[in-house]
Formats: C-alpha cells, sequence, structure tokens
C-alpha cells in the first residue's frame, strides 16, 4: 500500500510541475551543456536549483537516485536549496531528450516535511504512467543525480541513497540514513542519529566533546569504519564486529569492558554520556584521534580482536 501511494503521490508531481517551468520564485531555469565522452555517447548535463522556506525543527526526506551523491550541509537560513546536477548518457539527442522527460527530481510540500523524490529508469510504476510509450532499450541507460541540500541546523533528515558518496555536517536532529554503497563522511555532534550502510569506505567525525541527544547507531554491513574522537570527550562507545574483522584502538586511551556475549566492547570517555554505538559486520573498526588522523602510520594501534 505504501508504494501505490507512493506511486500515486510522485505521479501527480510531475504531471503537475514540469522540469522546465517555473513552479515558484525561488526556482531557478535548469542550466544544461552537453559534450560527447571517450565512448562517442553524449552526456547531458543539467542543474537545478530550489529555495524554500523551510522552519527549524522541520522533517526532510530525499530519496536519491540509484547512482548519485548526496551532501547535505547547515546554514544559518530558514530556508532550505536544493542544488541537483543530473547526468544522462545515450547515443542520440532523441534518446538524451527521452531520458529527461522522465528524469529529475520532484518536490512534495507539507508544514514542517519537504519529501524530495528522485525519478528515473529505475522506478518502473512511476515511469509506465508517465511515459507508457518509453522504449524498453533505454531502461538500462547510464544516468545519475548528484545532490547538494542546505538545511537549517536543527533538522530532522531521512536520506537514502543506492551507491555514491555521502557527506553531511552540521546538522543536529532525528537522522536516518540508508546506503547501499557508499564513501561516507559523517561530522556528528548531536541528535538521534541511525545509519544503515551495506558496504564501502565510512568515516565519522565527532565534531564536539559532548553529544548533544539521545546518541547514535552506525552500521556498516562490510567494509571500514572509521570514528575520529575528540579531545575531551564525554560519551559511552559501544563497538561491535559481528563476524569477520577487527577493531584498531590507535586512540590508546581505552579501558575496555567486554559485554557478556563476548562480541562488543564498552567504553567510557570522561564522565560518560550519550551511547554511541558503532558496528561493522566484516571488515575493519578503526578509533582514533580527530588530530591523529593526519599522521596514522605514526601511531602504535591495538589489536582489540
Amino acid at each position: 500500500m505504501r508504494s501505490i501511494a507512493r506511486l500515486a503521490l510522485v505521479s501527480s508531481l510531475l504531471l503537475t510541475h514540469s522540469w522546465g517551468a517555473a513552479t515558484a520564485s525561488a526556482q531557478q531555469t535548469p542550466h544544461q551543456t552537453r559534450r560527447p565522452d571517450a565512448g562517442g555517447d553524449l552526456v547531458q548535463t543539467t542543474t537545478r536549483r530550489e529555495t524554500r522556506r523551510f522552519p527549524y525543527g522541520g522533517t526532510i526526506s530525499l530519496f536519491g537516485s540509484p547512482r548519485g551523491s548526496v551532501t547535505v550541509e547547515s546554514w544559518s537560513r530558514a530556508e532550505v536549496e536544493i542544488t541537483a546536477e543530473t547526468e544522462l548518457r545515450a547515443n542520440s539527442e532523441e534518446d538524451l531528450a527521452l531520458l529527461a522527460r522522465v528524469t529529475g527530481f520532484a518536490l512534495d510540500e507539507e508544514p514542517n516535511r519537504l519529501r524530495i523524490f528522485t525519478t528515473g529508469t529505475h522506478d518502473r510504476r512511476t515511469l509506465k504512467r508517465l511515459a507508457p510509450d518509453f522504449p524498453r532499450r533505454l531502461l538500462d541507460a547510464q544516468w545519475k543525480v548528484d545532490y547538494l541540500v542546505r538545511v537549517p541546523p536543527q533538522t530532522d533528515l531521512e536520506i537514502y541513497i543506492g551507491r555514491g558518496a555521502l557527506r553531511l555536517g552540521g546538522v543536529e536532529g532525528n537522522i536516518k540514513l540508508n546506503a547501499a554503497e557508499t564513501d561516507a563522511t559523517l561530522e556528528l555532534s548531536g541528535g538521534d542519529v541511525e545509519a544503515v550502510i551495506g558496504r564501502g569506505k565510512v568515516n565519522v567525525r565527532l565534531a564536539s566533546p559532548s553529544w548533544r541527544g539521545r546518541g547514535a547507531s552506525v552500521n556498516l554491513a562490510s567494509g571500514e569504519l572509521t570514528v575520529e574522537l575528540p579531545a575531551g570527550l564525554n560519551a559511552d562507545l559501544r563497538l561491535s564486529v559481528l563476524r569477520t574483522g577487527r577493531i584498531l584502538d590507535e586512540a590508546n586511551r581505552f579501558v575496555k569492558k567486554v559485554t557478556p556475549d563476548g562480541r562488543a566492547f564498552l567504553f567510557r570517555f570522561g564522565a560518560g554520556g550519550a551511547v554511541l554505538a558503532f558496528t561493522v559486520g566484516d571488515g575493519t573498526l578503526r578509533i582514533v584521534e580527530r588530530q591523529a588522523t593526519r599522521r596514522t602510520s605514526q601511531n602504535r594501534s591495538a589489536d582489540l580482536r
């Protein structure tokens, strides 16, 4: 039922707002460039920017593309700015025009909530409704959407992406992140954070000595997870490797406690505080000092597992 409701919502949004039309005074006309790539295909890049008034404490949901990056930054304005760069690849001008008809993003606006939906050939149900005559030969065409989103610091986020880089910084709120494969940098200082990542390389930077919020849970199924600790940290860390891998203490200031099942390590820093949990299924979990990341090779590391 939820997927049907989402299909109807996205379709109605797309039918109401064309990509090139000005839907609000804050929208800028998309800018396009075209060039041939090394293989002879045509590459079309379109940049579209939208700005909306947005209150502190609101919720933004971003449903990204199967391939493409997402960067979310905080700023001091009570606005959200969305900049999306869409790249399409095809053999002809006609094919580029067909892809451009169905690829982009749509906005669903409610009081205190904004949803950003990526549309394209991956969403077959919406595609069938919008372009029933869309040629099957273009279903596997290469395309991506890279997002840069600026939001107020106190914003709740829901981010869903496929494969691509993820950057998040300066936002404190209820944050949910889901990614299939990513090279992620998360600069966190507070809120209630839950991140689930399939595979990749994840770097978590704790920006503040004291966590302002309930806590964090960052889970990586396969890959390398690095946690950078600030000086004077007050927090409780829970570190786990579920299957194969190891935990490396490159900070060298732990007093570890092993959980009863022997599968996780608990650490208290300073006076303690919020519980920050970091879990790797298969791979490496590294704990480093913030200033030590630039000279990792000089650090002595302790293998906790």
